[in-house]
């Protein structure tokens, strides 16, 4: 079996989501380039620094104007808003693989559609008025369609009470619907059937070709993984037969086995390669590896699985916004500092919009992280903070000893 080291594994890791070398300039079709490759860019509300997926663009293409992604989605629709491995914006290209999940939810024997089946059939009168008011009217708001009568959606969350929206949601998941568009935070809806372009993909896919096109494009986006990571990633928890899927894929030699080693220790866990990133061992090599020091959003694909950052990386990673404000060790919204291969820091940052001032609120840097990469840093804050608007950028008073004089030259944004 082939042995390669970790940081080989991690740089393998790197260049396959495109966080290495210069960054190519903003257009719609760099974003695409960047979708195709990533195949999901998590969508979330939180906006302390940026929308995740703004953020996730951001760290791989220069000067990169939010217009070029509304183009993708609204336009050109070669994105559309669905499940991946959370909610997230995902390839038309990959509409197949994704209507295979929307007939998985419309199918009372699956554990997550019986919880919702009764509830969906007492208010199968809404549903039906829901289609028909989008048939009738086109694309709407959900408080467009408040005042149907329906049975109260209730929950010990935060849905309880919200029933059209609950419907929206599961329409949206059973691919009835989808959105079509934003009006500020409110999102706008149509019917699926008449959203999708003409040329989306519509060949239905056996379930086995589609695990086992879900498994590769997994693979092929992790460049190195184990099958429990593959799991977690693209279509999570889509393999109900991962071992069979993974031995396919190996007797297709679309992956290999790998030994991953740090040093003389064995990484645990059984490690595959996807054929695409083979090659890429000859281009990691320390002449020809092209660093770049970076600023990843919490839900970047590059660490969402923290389990996987914590084996290559030994990096331990959790967002704090659910932590007690006296409990967080990092801060509400830490932005991990990617430095070449390595993980070196993270930043708590907030973009005051109205004052213009790109916030830091705190600075930490990992054991062992390099003396020198302070001025990469700064300038990569300053990069970000311009993207915010913020012509000011405002630094704790504490910072990491060999980091802070060069933080403190940078100017603002």
């Amino acid at each position: 079996m082939t042995s390669i080291s970790a940081t080989q594994a991690r740089r393998i890791a790197i260049r396959s989501q495109l966080l290495d070398g210069d960054r190519p300039p903003s257009s719609p079709n760099a974003v695409h380039d960047v979708a195709k490759r990533l195949r999901c860019i998590q969508i979330d509300p939180i906006n302390v620094v940026a929308r995740t997926q703004l953020l996730v663009l951001w760290s791989r293409l220069s000067d990169l104007d939010v217009r070029h992604l509304d183009v993708l989605m609204w336009e050109r629709k070669e994105l559309f808003h669905y499940w991946a491995h959370a909610a997230s914006l995902v390839v038309t290209d990959d509409y197949p693989l994704h209507k295979m999940r929307m007939r998985r939810f419309r199918d009372p024997a699956t554990l997550w559609a019986g919880r919702y089946e009764e509830w969906l059939e007492r208010n199968s009168d809404l549903r039906r008025r829901i289609l028909g008011e989008l048939r009738r009217r086109g694309p709407l708001r959900s408080r467009d369609i408040e005042g149907i009568p329906a049975d109260a959606w209730t929950s010990s969350g935060w849905t309880s009470g919200q029933t059209v929206t609950r419907m929206l949601d599961l329409m949206w998941t059973r691919g009835e619907i989808m959105i079509s568009g934003r009006d500020g935070r409110q999102r706008i809806w149509d019917l699926a059937e008449r959203w999708f372009p003409g040329w989306t993909p519509k060949r239905a896919l056996t379930r086995r070709q589609g695990y086992d096109r879900a498994a590769e494009i997994a693979f092929s986006c992790l460049g190195v993984a184990t099958p429990r990571q593959v799991n977690a990633h693209f279509v999570r928890d889509g393999q109900p037969d991962l071992k069979g899927t993974v031995a396919r894929l190996e007797r297709k030699k679309a992956i290999a086995p790998i030994e991953v080693r740090n040093g003389a220790t064995r990484v645990p866990g059984n490690w595959y390669i996807h054929r695409t990133a083979v090659p890429l061992l000859d281009e990691i090599s320390d002449d020809s590896w092209r660093p770049r020091t970076t600023l990843l959003s919490p839900f970047d694909n590059l660490i969402a699985d923290r389990k996987r950052t914590l084996a290559l990386w030994d990096f331990d990673y959790k967002i704090e916004i659910y932590v007690p404000k006296a409990k967080r060790k990092y801060g509400y919204y830490s932005l991990p500092i990617l430095n070449g291969d390595t993980l070196i820091g993270r930043i708590d940052a907030a973009a005051d919009r109205k004052a213009r001032v790109f916030r830091v609120l705190s600075v930490h840097a990992e054991t062992g992280a390099p003396e020198g990469a302070g001025i990469e840093i700064g300038v990569t804050i300053q990069d970000l903070a311009r993207f915010t608007g913020a012509g000011e950028i405002s630094w704790p008073r504490d910072l990491p000893r060999p980091w802070a004089r060069d933080l403190r030259s940078v100017e603002g944004g």
